[in-house]
C-alpha cells in the first residue's frame, strides 16, 4: 500500500508507531520498523545521553528508518532538538508545543518532520511553518490528547492543508485503517495496540491490564490543569479523578500525585501507576510480535479495502467472534 506518507517517510505499511513515554524505546521501536511500518522512539523527560544510546542501538538492530519524538513542553527541548539534528534522525515527531525554532535545522539535516496537532488551524500553522507531514489525533488516544475525537478532526484537517495527514486515537485494527483512509488519511499512528507486543518491554502486569480491558475502562485525568491524560480505570486513576473534582485539594499536592505515575506502571505496578491507553484496549486480546499485528492489520486493512460499499456493508453485519 503506497501513499504519500509512505513514500516520505520510506517504509513499506502506512503505520506510525506511537510515541509512548517510558514505553517506545529502541527495541520496540527497531521491530516496528522491521515490519515495514516506522518506529518511534520517546524521548518524553529522559536525558541526552539516553536518548542518543537509544537511538544508536535502534540503528543496529535495524536498517530502516526510525523516528524520535520530542515533547515540546520538556525545559531541555532545545538540547533534544540540537541532539537530533546531530544526529540527523531520519523522522522528528512533536508534541506539546511549536516546533517553529527547530524545524529549518532539522529539515537542513535531512530530518522528516511530523508535528502532532489537535486542531486543523495548529495542522495549518504546521505546514506554513514547513512541516512534511501532521499527525492529526484524536481524542480516543491514550495519553496526552485534546479535544476533538478523530472522526471529527482528521477530516477537517484534511480539508485544510495540502501535506499529507496521519490520523492517529482510536486506530488498533484494519477496520480502523480503512475508516482513517476513507476520512482522507494517508497513514495512521498506532499506539495502544503495540503495548502488548512482544517487543514492547513494560512490565506484564500493564500488559494484562490492557488485554483485559472493556470498551468503558478508560478515564480522562488531568483537565483542570490544563493537560487531559486517558488512562485506564484503577485505584491511581480513580484517586487522582477524586483529587481533581474536590475544591479543596492543593495543586502542589496534586502535581505531586501525578509524579512518576507512568513509570510505576511500566515498572508494574498495576493499581498505583498510571495505565496509559486509549479506548481501543478494548479491541486488544492477544500477545503478538509486532510484525505479526502489523502484517494482520495490512492484511485486514486490504481485504476491506478491496470490497466496493455494499460489500463493506455486508461485512460489517456479520457478527464478530468473541475473543
Amino acid at each position: 500500500m503506497k501513499t504519500r506518507v509512505t513514500e516520505l517517510l520510506g517504509i513499506e505499511a502506512p503505520i506510525i508507531q506511537g510515541a509512548m513515554a517510558w514505553v517506545a524505546n529502541a527495541q520496540l521501536a527497531a521491530a516496528v520498523s522491521e515490519a515495514g511500518g516506522l518506529g518511534v522512539i520517546a524521548s518524553g523527560a529522559a536525558p541526552l545521553d539516553w536518548i542518543e544510546a537509544q537511538v544508536e542501538l535502534a540503528r543496529s538492530l535495524t536498517k530502516k528508518p526510525i523516528g524520535v519524538n520530542i515533547m515540546l513542553m520538556n525545559p531541555q527541548a532545545a538540547e533534544i532538538a540540537r541532539l537530533l539534528t546531530e544526529l540527523r534522525a531520519d523522522v522528528i515527531t512533536t508534541g506539546a508545543g511549536s516546533p517553529s525554532e527547530y524545524i529549518e535545522d532539522w529539515k537542513a539535516a535531512g530530518c522528516r518532520v511530523v508535528p502532532v496537532v489537535a486542531s486543523s488551524a495548529l495542522a495549518q500553522r504546521m505546514e506554513r511553518l514547513g512541516a512534511d507531514a501532521v499527525i492529526a489525533e484524536g481524542c480516543e488516544a491514550g495519553g496526552h490528547i485534546g479535544e476533538l475525537t478523530t472522526m471529527a478532526l482528521v477530516p477537517s484537517v484534511c480539508d485544510r492543508v495540502s501535506i499529507p495527514v496521519i490520523a492517529a486515537g482510536g486506530i488498533a485494527d484494519g477496520r480502523g485503517i480503512c475508516a482513517a483512509f476513507a476520512l482522507g488519511a494517508e497513514a495512521v499512528q498506532i499506539g495502544t495496540r503495540f503495548l502488548t507486543v512482544d517487543e514492547c518491554t513494560i512490565s506484564d502486569a500493564y500488559k494484562e491490564e490492557v488485554l483485559k480491558a472493556k470498551d468503558s475502562d478508560t478515564i480522562v485525568t488531568g483537565r483542570a490543569s490544563g493537560h487531559p491524560v486517558r488512562a485506564l480505570k484503577n485505584a491511581y486513576s480513580r484517586a487522582a479523578r477524586r483529587m481533581e473534582e474536590d475544591p479543596a485539594t492543593d495543586p502542589a499536592a496534586l502535581e505531586a500525585f501525578y509524579a512518576g505515575s507512568l513509570r510505576r506502571a511500566v515498572e508494574g505496578d498495576a493499581k498505583n501507576g498510571s495505565l496509559m491507553a486509549g479506548q481501543v484496549a478494548c479491541l486488544v486480546f492477544e500477545r503478538k510480535s509486532a510484525r505479526e499485528v502489523v502484517s494482520e492489520m495490512m492484511a485486514e486493512a486490504e481485504a476491506l479495502g478491496r470490497k466496493g460499499l455494499s460489500e463493506l456493508a455486508a461485512h460489517n453485519a456479520c457478527p464478530r467472534p468473541l475473543p
